[in-house]
């Protein structure tokens, strides 16, 4: 209905009503599934919350609204689904796993580093990888003032002209995984996102979703 702050001053203008009683207080608790809160009269009812798994294509923006020659991922979902924003962001020549959700509280417990969310990536890399180069990676590996670092990393395959190398990233740094590729002079040529937690991509076409069940959502969040 408004802001923090604006509620906040609606609730100490005695705008808002509890079960028909003025409530004036801030902080003043209510159970959504049992009390009655009304704003100017008007019944206040909780938004239904959202969680969705989408398999982003490559060249597509994580906003709602497309730019000029380029796609968004907004495009993608219903139009009644406008309200939904991306947790986290994939860049634009990346692809995978992304959720999207109008639960901010869930948004952060999936992105700020203090929960460690891990996720898989496969990276294509040109050139041939070595086990070195990713004992440097799991170490981590110093790049334009920031501490870069894999979790685990590991080679899927390699040879002289393309390498394939799996990574499980924790803390979601701009553009992590192909800047340390760059640290060590080689180029990612293809990078997809495969799971999130204990979200996996799986059978997920390219451009679709699907909804993650309260199972998954549950698996994804700390434990209380």
């Amino acid at each position: 209905m408004a802001s923090r702050r604006a509620s906040e001053e609606i609730i100490l203008a005695g705008r808002v009503a509890v079960n028909g009683k003025e409530v004036r207080e801030l902080g003043s608790k209510v159970d959504p599934e049992e009390d009655r809160v009304t704003l100017d009269g008007v019944p206040v009812r909780p938004k239904k919350k959202l969680y969705i798994a989408l398999n982003k294509p490559r060249r597509y923006l994580c906003t709602r609204a497309a730019e000029p020659g380029r796609a968004a991922i907004g495009e993608l979902l219903p139009k009644e689904w406008q309200n939904l924003y991306s947790v986290g962001r994939l860049d634009y020549d990346s692809e995978g796993l992304i959720f999207l959700t109008n639960d901010g509280s869930f948004s952060l417990q999936l992105t700020h580093p203090r929960y460690g969310v891990r996720k898989r990536y496969v990276a294509v890399v040109e050139g041939k990888v070595e086990p070195e180069m990713l004992q440097r990676f799991t170490r981590g590996v110093a790049h334009d003032g920031e501490m870069l670092k894999a979790e685990k990393a590991w080679i899927i395959s390699a040879n002289n002209s393309t390498s394939v190398v799996e990574l499980e990233m924790a803390e979601g740094k701009n553009r992590e995984v192909r800047r340390l590729f760059e640290t060590q002079g080689l180029t990612v040529t293809r990078l997809v996102r495969t799971q999130i937690g204990r979200i996996k991509l799986a059978e997920l076409p390219t451009g679709k979703w699907r909804s993650l069940s309260a199972t998954e959502v549950k698996s994804l969040l700390p434990a209380k």
